[in-house]
């Protein structure tokens, strides 16, 4: 398929001058097929980086010979898959992919001369180390065939349930035990929950700034993911009400207590106005509540006041325990057959040993205690965040495993991130959250959960307040000797 226009004098295949080579020969596939295939392929071979605005859907019209209608479901289903994000106003752009930002900023293996603060987990203390010690010697000396033994049911044992739906009850969530499912983290159940309601091409809402686990799910299921603006309390109600004025949600996503990573924390009545629009527009939410259980005060939840429209997901890692990879599900009612139907084609079911280890911890009154004793070493890290670097905190709780901190105008992040790597400290920029649309104010987030000594926090922090105090350097090309 030859283009009607020249793509250019100096035949650059980016931005406005591209102009994709589409074959001769259709062979029974759609035009918008073989155009959203050589998007791709362009994107791939990275001919389109990311950044690159793409001509608009008239202009690109135009030199291909096609329809105005056959380029925008082309760079609708592009961006469906991941490869492109649309801006009002402003046009289609080539999107870094989530997986390659999570290799780029997060790190899985920490060198050993790096402070890690690129990663949110819990504190590890030595009140855990001693719990788990007794658990697994409890179990070694026990009778462990109730457990390991079953296969069902998939949602979990019964005695599983039970216990989750006594530490659900603590968290303002009342739920028969046939609406809960046991799941591997709270990953695991915004996937679960997802898969049941989402098909390939719904929109789905979250936060401007969001976990980058749920941008990752847009890929993976094949929803459009739209950002919403927030404030101090999360989701404005009057986005989310524009939002859904369209007609076309789904569904949306949000972490009401410490989200990650502007650790914003709603109200009970910013939940209550989120519920209600969600009622009027019948939209359904997936609360991501993983950060809950460390707070004191209590808080509703936007899940108990939309009984058959929301799904209510938590666990253990960020509150107990890291390891402790247990979460519960809450379904509405009509939906627990199908949910489990989905648990069992994507895992069968949680791993019932890690299910049992978080029963009898909340059985025996454990997972409390750690819970408290994570809540002191919190607060007293971000003491520690304020003291040093309190000046820069653009969002932050005492109860947090992270704060967001405010790039200084004469940074950018990606300059910022490479002179905290020459001083030895991992953090994570705003990249990885960004949930479409155009990114909001830059910031970086600064993790103080994990194994840190007093001191080694310490160091890290007065490096990254050294490091912000400082002027850029002029180059990129670091230090020449």
């Amino acid at each position: 398929m030859t283009p009607c226009h020249d793509a250019g004098a100096d035949g650059l295949p980016a931005g406005a001058a591209w102009t994709p080579a589409l074959p001769a020969e259709r062979g029974g596939a759609t035009k918008h097929k073989l155009l959203t295939d050589r998007i791709i392929a362009d994107i791939d071979a990275g001919l389109l980086p990311p950044g690159t605005r793409l001509p608009t859907h008239r202009e690109l019209a135009q030199r291909l010979c096609l329809a105005v209608q056959t380029v925008s479901i082309s760079y609708k289903e592009a961006e469906r898959r991941g490869y492109l994000r649309s801006e009002v106003g402003r046009g289609t752009f080539v999107r870094e992919r989530v997986t390659e930002r999570a290799d780029r900023f997060m790190l899985d293996r920490r060198p050993r001369d790096l402070i890690d603060l690129s990663i949110v987990r819990a504190p590890y203390l030595p009140a855990h180390e001693e719990a788990s010690r007794a658990l697994l010697a409890e179990l070694a000396a026990g009778d462990n065939s109730a457990f390991m033994r079953p296969c069902r049911p998939i949602a979990g044992l019964d005695r599983h349930r039970a216990a989750g739906q006594a530490w659900l009850a603590r968290l303002g969530v009342a739920a028969e035990t046939d609406r809960i499912l046991v799941t591997n983290g709270a990953a695991h159940a915004i996937f679960l929950a997802l898969a049941t309601i989402i098909r390939p091409g719904d929109v789905v809402l979250t936060e401007q700034l969001t976990d980058h686990g749920v941008i990752g799910l847009a890929s993976v299921l094949g929803f459009t993911l739209r950002g919403l603006q927030t404030d101090a309390e999360g989701v404005l109600p009057d986005a989310f009400a524009a939002a859904c004025a369209g007609g076309d949600v789904t569904a949306l996503v949000l972490v009401p207590t410490l989200g990650n990573p502007t650790s914003h924390v709603a109200g009970a009545e910013r939940r209550r106005a989120i519920a209600a629009i969600a009622r009027r527009h019948n939209v359904f939410v997936v609360e991501d509540e993983v950060y809950k259980p460390l707070l004191e005060d209590p808080l509703p939840s936007i899940t108990g006041m939309l009984p058959e429209l929301g799904f209510f997901a938590t666990s253990f890692t960020k509150s107990v325990m890291t390891g402790l990879r247990t979460g519960y599900l809450v379904v509405p009612p009509h939906y627990s057959i199908r949910t489990a139907s989905i648990l069992r084609v994507s895992g069968w079911s949680a791993v019932p040993a890690m299910a049992e280890m978080a029963a009898r911890w909340i059985e025996n009154g454990t997972a409390e205690r750690l819970l408290a004793a994570q809540r002191t070493e919190i607060r007293a890290r971000q003491a520690v965040v304020q003291a040093l670097l309190g000046p820069f905190v653009a969002g932050s709780h005492a109860l947090s495993l992270s704060a967001w901190l405010a790039v200084p105008e004469r940074w950018t992040e990606e300059a910022l991130i490479r002179a905290l790597a020459a001083r030895h400290v991992a953090v994570t920029p705003s990249d990885p959250f960004v949930a479409g649309g155009r990114p909001p104010a830059g910031g970086v987030r600064v993790c103080i959960g994990g194994r840190l000594s007093p001191a080694t926090l310490r160091e890290a922090l007065e490096s990254i307040r050294a490091t912000l105090l400082q002027l850029p350097p002029v180059n990129q090309i670091g230090t020449v000797a």
